[in-house]
């Protein structure tokens, strides 16, 4: 940790101070990454393999509501399917950078909490009281973008993109490389996605963004998110909503810490 304030510090003291904290990092990814390694058969058959599965918790529920409600010919990642390896090292590369995504995401608290440690001493006292739950949030909202992602994103994601067809005479062979794309993008985008509010805070504090400005272009940021949520879920109402609400209510969220910002400046 720096001892120093940060405009008292050379280009060089800055580097040392931050080198522990990339050792401790570096070391927690690695220790994740040999215990996802290690457990490549649930990751693989619980987890990757999970969002296509009729098992799967989401697909459940979802048909089970469309039954009761009458909705007949729908169905929710109701086939089974076979997936393909193409290359000679796909599964050996696809276990790795399973294995080191997986890490990631499970390391995240302690990289966030590296991050602010490394910062901490260059804040003024009513900006460390200001960014003192950063790591708690950002941990938080990062989680639920997580598992939004999985039990929510990804098998309606896949649900419509394993039964898209150009024409009925071209059969769907999916790579598992492909699969295994599809399922981690959505999850580390939702992730991403999910921290939204912080983003838009650390605007506010720094006075780029306003609430005025935010609540000015709501209708057009429901606009987008509505298209984008209706491009990845299955051609139904209730899948588009299931997907749009949660999206523009972070929106929401970051207009209020916004208006909470602007408010605590005039008091």
């Amino acid at each position: 940790m720096a001892q120093q304030k940060s405009d008292e510090m050379s280009m060089w003291e800055h580097i040392e101070a931050l080198r522990p904290h990339l050792v401790r990092s570096f070391c927690a990814v690695f220790v994740f990454f040999a215990l996802a390694f290690v457990c490549k058969g649930f990751i693989v058959d619980t987890i990757l393999l999970g969002p296509q599965s009729a098992d799967f918790p989401t697909n459940r529920l979802l048909n089970s509501l469309m039954e009761s409600w009458g909705v007949e010919g729908v169905s929710v990642n109701g086939s089974a399917y076979d997936f393909i390896n193409t290359s000679v090292a796909g599964q050996f590369n696809m276990h790795m950078r399973l294995s080191l995504i997986v890490a990631l995401i499970l390391a995240v608290p302690w990289l966030l909490w590296e991050i602010w440690l490394y910062v901490r001493p260059a804040l003024h006292p009513s900006e460390r009281k200001a960014c003192r739950r950063f790591v708690f949030w950002g941990c938080l909202c990062m989680g639920a973008g997580v598992l939004f992602g999985y039990y929510v994103m990804s098998p309606l994601a896949l649900n419509f993109l394993l039964n898209y067809q150009l024409s009925p005479s071209l059969e769907n062979m999916i790579d598992i490389g492909s699969y295994f794309s599809t399922v981690t993008s959505s999850v580390m985008a939702c992730g991403l996605v999910f921290l939204l509010p912080i983003f838009i805070y650390f605007l506010a504090r720094m006075g780029i963004i306003s609430a005025g400005f935010l609540r000015k272009y709501r209708r057009h940021a429901f606009f987008v998110l509505a298209c984008f949520s209706a491009v990845i879920t299955p051609p139904d109402v209730f899948s588009l909503m299931l997907v749009v609400i949660p999206l523009y209510v972070l929106y929401e969220l970051g207009i209020t810490l916004t208006a909470r910002v602007e408010k605590s400046r005039e008091s």
